[in-house]
C-alpha cells in the first residue's frame, strides 16, 4: 500500500495546465541542437497536445551540434539576423509538424520555453493561434507589439520545475 499512496497526487502540489504544459517544453528543448540556446513549444487546445518542436536544423540535415554554429562563425548577436542560421525555432517546427500532419491549429494555445521572436510571431498570428505562453523573455518589442495588434493573449508563465 504505501507504494500505491505515494504515486496518488497531492492536490496541494498539482500544477495548474499552464504549468504542466510549461513543463513538458522543458522535456521539449533537451532535444534542442542549437549550440546557444535550448528551446521547446508545445501546441495545445481544450487541453490536449497537438504538435511540439525544437530548434534545431530541418530535417536529414547536419545539426549545428555536429558541424558547429554558422551565427558563431560570423559573430552573430542573439536576436539579429534570423536569416542567417541553419536552424528553425521551435516554434516554427511546432507549426509545420502540424501543417504535415494536418492538424489545425487554428485556435490554440502555443506554450514555449522563451517569447517568440517577430518571425514566429507572424507565424502563429497567421497560424490563427490565440494565446501565447512562455516562460523566459526575449529581447524583441516588435513581436510584443504585433502580437497585441493581432489582439493575442501574451503570459509570461515562469518556469517552477
Amino acid at each position: 500500500m504505501p507504494v500505491i499512496d505515494s504515486l496518488e497526487p497531492n492536490k496541494n502540489t498539482r500544477p495548474s495546465w499552464d504549468q504542466y504544459f510549461m513543463e513538458i517544453t522543458h522535456v521539449v528543448a533537451k532535444r534542442s541542437t542549437c549550440l546557444r540556446r535550448q528551446v521547446g513549444a508545445l501546441l495545445v487546445k481544450d487541453k490536449r497536445i497537438l504538435s511540439s518542436g525544437y530548434n534545431g536544423a530541418p530535417s536529414n540535415l547536419p545539426h549545428c551540434s555536429e558541424i558547429g554554429c554558422l551565427r558563431q562563425d560570423l559573430n552573430i548577436p542573439s536576436g539579429e539576423r534570423h536569416e542567417l542560421c541553419r536552424g528553425l525555432h521551435a516554434e516554427q517546427n511546432a507549426i509545420v509538424h502540424a501543417a504535415m500532419h494536418g492538424i489545425s491549429i487554428k485556435g490554440a494555445t502555443i506554450y514555449i520555453t522563451n517569447q517568440p521572436c517577430v518571425l514566429c510571431a507572424k507565424m502563429i498570428i497567421n497560424g490563427g493561434i490565440k494565446k501565447v505562453v512562455f516562460a523566459e523573455g526575449y529581447p524583441d518589442k516588435l513581436s510584443e507589439e504585433i502580437l497585441a495588434a493581432a489582439n493575442i493573449e501574451l503570459i509570461k508563465e515562469p518556469f517552477k520545475g
